[in-house]
């Protein structure tokens, strides 16, 4: 738990102009505190890399002192979580990111610990087709429960947020500004349902009002938060695209949904699969195949069922693999003659009825 002191000290840090999240944390790690950094002499602070004059005088720069005061009152008032990168509640995925914040601030009930974390991201144009396919992958991927992370955005951002609380999966909406408001204001509808089963992540103070700005520092937190980023549609250029380059250089997974090349809202995807920056799926069975995530291990524990309606795939790759013990997956595509997108789709289903397990290798086995 900070003291109030050092929570002070570390708002400060965390708002000086000049400074950045990268050196507050070289700052940090050299004094061990906030409070000590501020109480330094100029020698002190002059071996520190990276710390020049015009850095310097910024850090004895008070001018913000009575905003970061207003904020500790704004946190008190309103029961506001905080989380500092070097404690156990901040996001692990997160304090791995070199950019980080060093202080996130949240509200409701999240939870990630130990859960497969999805952001997904799009254009704010989202179509028709699109929010299909969104919906029907987030339902699809409910039984192994992930979090789903996006921005609160219209379009794309909401939709996602929907399918989640829709399927009661956690979901979390990084802001792009302070948790004392909520924009676009129309989704202030959704504030409790979200609060409920999940909640709000920001490293804005309540005085950052929104901006367009702030957008490049919201994306970060999308894709440092979670193991992938999937970009359901976006055009050649938008937040979506910067979303998955974020993502990329945080050496995350990042998956697009193709589409045709002369829509509009396809041609980022498209290109993001063209140029190898993004894995191509087309369904939530290709997503959990490349993240190689247990469905298994997120169910309730369900003893394996003695009679289960198989369809007739289903049921030949089930005496498939009786017959030849543990498999990979091309192995079992050829033993059984089927493609393997649409095999790991028929193993997904077998694991959920508790007759297939996976193994390590992206092997399978008959329970």
């Amino acid at each position: 738990m900070i003291q109030n002191q050092e929570l002070l000290n570390l708002l400060v840090l965390q708002n000086l102009s000049g400074i950045g999240q990268i050196n507050a944390k070289k700052l940090l790690e050299h004094f061990g505190s906030a409070t000590r950094l501020f109480q330094a002499k100029d020698e002190e602070l002059a071996f520190v890399e990276g710390i020049g004059k015009k850095r310097l005088q910024s850090l004895k720069d008070t001018a913000n002192l009575k905003e970061a005061e207003q904020e500790l009152q704004f946190i008190e008032d309103h029961q506001i979580k905080v989380h500092y990168y070097k404690d156990e509640d901040y996001p692990s995925r997160l304090k791995q990111c070199i950019d980080g914040p060093i202080l996130l601030f949240s509200r409701g009930n999240i939870n990630l610990k130990n859960k497969p974390i999805l952001s997904v991201v799009g254009t704010r144009q989202i179509s028709s087709q699109g929010i299909a396919f969104c919906e029907k992958l987030i339902n699809d991927l409910a039984p192994i429960n992930p979090v789903i992370v996006s921005g609160l955005a219209y379009g794309t951002d909401i939709v996602a947020h929907k399918a989640a609380i829709d399927n009661n999966l956690q979901t979390v909406a990084c802001l792009a500004h302070g948790l004392d408001q909520i924009y676009p204001k129309v989704h202030q509808k959704y504030v409790e349902a979200i609060e409920h089963n999940g909640g709000f992540y920001t490293d804005f103070c309540s005085h950052n009002t929104f901006d367009r700005k702030n957008f490049l520092s919201r994306n970060r937190i999308v894709a440092g938060l979670s193991e992938a980023t999937l970009v359901i549609e976006s055009a050649e250029k938008g937040g979506s695209l910067v979303t998955a380059d974020i993502a990329n250089s945080y050496n995350r997974e990042v998956f697009a949904v193709p589409g045709r090349p002369h829509d509009k809202f396809s041609r980022g995807c498209n290109m993001l699969i063209k140029q190898q920056k993004a894995q191509m799926i087309t369904s939530a069975a290709d997503l959990i195949y490349f993240l190689n995530w247990d469905v298994s291990s997120e169910k309730d524990n369900k003893q394996t069922q003695l009679f289960v309606d198989l369809s007739s795939e289903e049921q030949l790759v089930v005496e498939t693999l009786r017959e030849i013990g543990k498999a990979e997956l091309d192995t079992l595509s050829l033993k059984c003659s089927l493609p393997t997108h649409k095999l790991a789709s028929i193993l997904i289903s077998l694991e959920l009825s508790g007759c297939v397990r996976p193994l390590p290798g992206k092997q399978f086995e008959i329970i």
